[in-house]
């Protein structure tokens, strides 16, 4: 600008100096001219500069503000000229674009807040197969580090399974825009099933492409649940036909006519027989349903444990004579009183006793004992210990987690043939959880079995229940 000023004040300077050269005017007159044109020049200068420099800074600040993020200055440009209009209009967009990054950082926080609140576990990739984001549950569906930086790494970092690699390559080959479905058993880094979907993700054009989304859903527990309904179904069929076939039978044969009175009363017998074990799988059944739905409510008193063991002994004091099987009862009297449903504990305590009679062979024995035990760690609760030990052929280890599920049995045919429903210790686990005790089965086989049940203390004995025998 000072060159343009310059070059501008050159020409009248030196037709002033020519005009003084000729005498035509004084040079006194010229000099002056001169120096008040320099000064005017000068002057005028400086004030424009000036002014250039303000907008300037404020365009600098409104930049500055921008790259921060941060919303810019409000300033009242000058808008008298071309300038201060372009400044107004450098402002307004610069508002709209810090409202828009505003948007987006809230739309992102928001974003975030629904992936670390999703029990899926999400990834998101790149077009060419980069992680971009991942949450929590897909680093511990994936046994990742939670720390570690995964993004830019290609997908198959996080799982090696050749099964989700397929998935993986079969959603982002796959046109359309549609989105991939499906279930995964998984084997790496540990066995699961999961029910995958994929969907793309259009960008704007020039932005690489379109991105993946990919959730994942562990339904590992729902297979399972699935699996233990169609094999209470398989079983529940199968122990109703057996009984019903029997009877269907023997009712066939008897309205053909029998000859014999001894072999239809033996019929009969049977027929019977056949019933009343139909309905003990139903009673067993309503009373497992209820159990597990909350409509069987505990009555609870303070008990003592030794009249429960030997109300349920001289119940079954009958049976294990005629099985030539001992049923000793061995209960100290200073045992603490335990919080419970009487009828219930009792129907425990006759499940349990019915089955170690059953698989007790003669000659052998049963013993009823009860002692005062904490609960394990970390809660350590008093509570007492009702045990029943046989000496039967005890069960195989592998079984033995199994025990307590509907209908399974260790021997199968020999269960049936003593009539046994399949039920009777699933409902002993379900009383015993209802009553915030613990079940615990041990075996040996040729040696024997022991059931112990703990039940927690009641409040008012606690202090007495210190005397006892701690165990469990």
């Amino acid at each position: 600008m000072a060159a343009a000023v310059a070059a501008g004040f050159i020409p009248p300077a030196l037709v002033l100096i020519i005009l003084a050269a000729t005498e035509a005017v004084s040079i006194a007159w010229v000099v002056a001219a001169l120096v008040l044109g320099a000064v005017a020049a000068g002057w005028s200068t400086l004030a424009v500069a000036r002014v250039w420099a303000s907008r300037a800074e404020r365009i600098e600040t409104v930049a500055a503000s921008l790259e921060k993020h941060e919303p810019p200055p409000h300033l009242i440009p000058d808008e008298r000229d071309a300038m201060g209009r372009a400044e107004r209009r450098l402002l307004d967009a610069a508002d709209a674009v810090a409202d828009e990054i505003e948007s987006l950082a809230e739309q992102r926080d928001e974003f975030e807040a629904i992936l670390r609140g999703m029990t899926e576990a999400v990834v998101v990739t790149g077009s060419r197969g980069e992680v971009v984001l991942l949450n929590a549950p897909a680093r511990r569906m994936f046994a990742l580090s939670p720390d570690a930086n995964y993004n830019g790494r290609d997908f198959v970092e996080l799982c090696r399974d050749p099964r989700l690699q397929e998935f993986v390559a079969r959603a982002t080959a796959s046109g359309g825009g549609q989105v991939t479905s499906a279930e995964i058993a998984l084997q790496t880094p540990a066995p699961r099933h999961v029910s995958a979907s994929g969907a793309p993700v259009r960008r704007r054009s020039g932005a690489g492409g379109a991105a993946w989304v990919f959730v994942f859903h562990d339904i590992t527990q729902l297979k399972s649940y699935e699996t233990q309904r169609a094999d209470f179904v398989a079983n529940l069929t199968h122990e109703i036909r057996t009984p019903l076939s029997a009877l269907y039978g023997y009712a066939e044969t008897l309205i053909r006519g029998v000859d014999d009175p001894e072999t239809a009363r033996r019929f009969l017998g049977i027929i019977e027989h056949q019933a009343r074990r139909l309905s003990r799988l139903i009673d067993d059944l309503i009373s497992l349903s209820d159990l597990e739905r909350g409509l069987m409510p505990l009555k609870l008193d303070d008990l003592d444990a030794g009249t429960v063991l030997k109300d349920a002994e001289e119940l079954m004091r009958e049976q294990a004579r005629r099985e030539g099987v001992e049923l000793p009862l061995d209960c100290p009297g200073n045992l603490p009183l335990i919080r419970g449903d009487r009828d219930r504990l009792h129907q425990v305590m006759v499940n349990l006793l019915d089955n170690a009679i059953k698989y007790t062979p003669r000659g052998g024995s049963v013993v009823v004992s009860a002692r005062a035990a904490t609960s394990a760690p970390p809660e350590s609760r008093p509570g007492v210990e009702l045990i029943v030990s046989d000496t039967g052929e005890g069960i195989p280890a592998a079984d033995i987690p199994r025990l307590t599920e509907r209908f399974y049995r260790v021997d199968r045919a020999r269960s049936r043939e003593l009539g046994g429903t399949g039920l009777g210790l699933a409902i002993v686990k379900h009383i015993v959880q209802l009553h915030g005790g613990s079940l615990r089965i041990e075996s040996r086989l040729r040696e024997g079995t022991t059931v112990t049940v703990w039940i927690p203390a009641a409040a008012a004995s606690v202090p007495s229940a210190a005397t006892g025998t701690s165990g469990s």
